[in-house]
């Protein structure tokens, strides 16, 4: 499938795709392995946690007819060669952060996080109920792909700093390790962004190969043990306020399964999605209690920091709108979260503001 394809029949693309005559597919039978590469080694707070909700609940849901074997970062191929992996057939399978692939095609990002983005219920809103997920599969359909979301970090703090950031000339010639569009945002100011894998960031940053890194959040966060290296700690981040984890599937290995399987598979990446979101929320607020306990500083970007961070994801986002595919999805992204945001602040935002006086007294 090509672009122009992909603009004439994804969920906003206008025109109605041609009616065809399809041969039956034809379904394996039997019990089936399938191998899913992950991202992250094994025990990754969040993130891995995510990949083994969906491979249990795969296996459990089908009764074994499908049982998902999970191989970690490293043990079959490299956490950023998933894609490539699964695209080509090597393996069937992967759980990972789509940003990771932007060289692949820049829109993937938005099916992670773009910076000054959707929050994970945002997000939820977006992909499941105006048109995300038809875009998503249309785009990765392009690299012979099933995909869905499957896990959300929630928002992701500006992470870990063994220098105080008093102001945006403090980010020139920092070495700090961010992937996707917001590390993109810190490379056009002045950073030197590194792209390091969740796995040897704690080595990175103990050796002073980089100066800072952000990774998940408190919870994930500790259980890597950035404590012992630095304890400055920045809380809000504007790279990625909800972040999507997801599971893709070989496009031959989807079509290859029956119906009921491929349902099963789509639930289970929407129960993980939902239950890794929360298991998110319920963790970091007692995880950051514990790291502030320990004498790590939380700590806030002033708000020129902030204001250049706002400038540089606007050019970011920019360079990429000449691409058509890009375009499209972003004009989807940024409508869905613009009416729910407004229908946010007029809503919740304001029940929470009153909550927070009722309860204050």
């Amino acid at each position: 499938m090509d672009r122009r394809s992909f603009l004439r029949t994804s969920a906003l693309g206008g025109a109605a795709a041609a009616t065809t005559t399809l041969a039956a597919p034809a379904y394996a039978q039997g019990n089936r392995t399938l191998t899913m590469v992950t991202s992250v080694p094994d025990g990754f707070a969040i993130f891995d946690d995510a990949a083994n909700y969906a491979a249990r609940a795969i296996t459990e849901m089908t009764d074994g007819q499908l049982t998902i074997n999970k191989m970690p970062a490293g043990s079959l191929v490299g956490a950023f060669e998933v894609f490539d992996a699964v695209s080509a057939g090597q393996a069937d399978l992967y759980h990972s952060a789509e940003y990771y692939f932007l060289n692949q095609h820049p829109a993937f990002a938005f099916f992670t996080a773009v910076p000054f983005g959707m929050t994970g219920v945002e997000l939820l809103a977006w992909y499941y109920h105006q048109g995300g997920m038809a875009l998503h599969h249309e785009l990765a359909s392009l690299f012979n792909l099933k995909p869905f979301l499957c896990g959300n970090t929630a928002m992701q703090p500006g992470g870990w700093f063994n220098r105080e950031i008093t102001s945006a000339e403090d980010l020139q010639g920092l070495r700090f390790r961010m992937p996707g569009q917001g590390g993109q945002v810190l490379g056009r100011l002045g950073a030197s962004v590194q792209n390091i894998p969740g796995g040897e960031i704690y080595q990175a940053l103990a050796s002073g190969q980089i100066d800072g890194a952000e990774w998940i959040g408190p919870f994930a966060d500790e259980r890597l043990g950035f404590q012992e290296v630095t304890q400055i700690y920045y809380t809000a981040g504007f790279h990625e306020p909800g972040s999507a984890l997801a599971l893709s599937m070989n496009l031959d290995v989807w079509e290859s399964l029956t119906p009921a399987q491929q349902k099963i598979v789509e639930i289970a990446c929407e129960a993980t999605h939902a239950n890794n979101l929360g298991m998110s929320w319920a963790e970091n607020g007692a995880a950051l209690a514990r790291l502030q306990a320990s004498g790590v500083q939380a700590r806030e970007f002033p708000d020129d920091v902030w204001d250049a961070f706002g400038r540089a994801a606007a050019e970011v986002r920019a360079e990429n709108m000449g691409d058509p595919i890009y375009a499209q999805i972003a004009e989807s992204y940024f409508g869905s979260m613009g009416s729910t945001s407004a229908w946010w602040e007029i809503g919740d935002g304001e029940y929470i503001r009153q909550r927070n006086r009722a309860n204050a007294g």
